[in-house]
């Protein structure tokens, strides 16, 4: 079964059918073929946040993409760490 995806704007337009509109969820989420939970978080998403609401097809929120670079950096400094850490022992021996 593939994923289903939707624009922005038709999110948006889900939302203000159930904010300004008047329609009760479940009956939004019914006539667009959503699910409820679905139709929930976007309305979270967009009171939460109404500019980055939405970012859109490979796009991160701002928040999202700085805990992205920051598990990239801990990695490599991971990494970086190991690396001496065998580097001392290798050390240790050839000194004794």
């Amino acid at each position: 079964m593939t994923r289903r995806k939707f624009s922005r704007e038709f999110k948006a337009e889900a939302v203000k059918l159930v904010t300004e509109r008047g329609v009760s969820l479940a009956q939004a989420a019914r006539d667009l073929d959503v699910a409820e939970s679905v139709l929930r978080r976007w309305m979270r998403e967009l009171t939460a946040a109404p500019t980055a609401a939405f970012p859109g097809n490979g796009q991160m929120r701002a928040d999202q993409a700085e805990i992205a670079a920051l598990k990239k950096e801990v990695a490599r400094l991971r990494a970086e760490r190991d690396i001496l850490k065998k580097a001392a022992a290798f050390f240790a021996r050839e000194a004794t």
